[in-house]
């Protein structure tokens, strides 16, 4: 196959437009984040994320989130084209603050949990998954 200046100019044009979405896909993320708490600044502990560090399949990543006191939990996944997961809220009768779900990632990226507490603050947790390709790395 044969490339004209035209499509080598294309395929450039192309490559140079792919390599802007992180930078968008990771501004959604914050939005959604800003979102959630408002502004407010946000503690790393006190959140408890449970995520494999290597998934075979990214269709269906097993997690589970933690945290105690919290009323709300919002898990988000960084580098996915629509960042929000999934929120779990929390009433006054719940037993226990804590969920488990199965994601589905794009590719290697940060799984990042943020509880709102019941006394108004915020805390965090974030992981990294790597997302493999049949096993052999991605």
């Amino acid at each position: 196959m044969e490339f004209s200046r035209r499509d080598t100019l294309a395929l450039g044009v192309g490559a140079a437009a792919l390599t802007m979405l992180p930078i968008s896909v990771s501004a959604a993320a914050d939005d959604a984040v800003a979102a959630f708490t408002g502004g407010a600044d946000v503690s790393e502990t006190g959140v408890e994320l449970t995520a494999p560090e290597i998934a075979e399949n990214g269709n269906t990543v097993p997690i589970s989130v933690e945290a105690g006191g919290a009323v709300a939990i919002l898990v988000l996944a960084t580098g996915n084209p629509t960042p929000g997961v999934a929120q779990f809220n929390f009433g006054a009768m719940s037993g226990a603050q804590a969920a488990s779900t199965r994601v589905r990632l794009a590719g290697t990226q940060d799984i990042v949990a943020i509880a709102k507490m019941a006394d108004g603050s915020f805390a965090k947790a974030q992981q990294t998954v790597k997302v493999t390709i049949g096993g052999c790395g991605g």
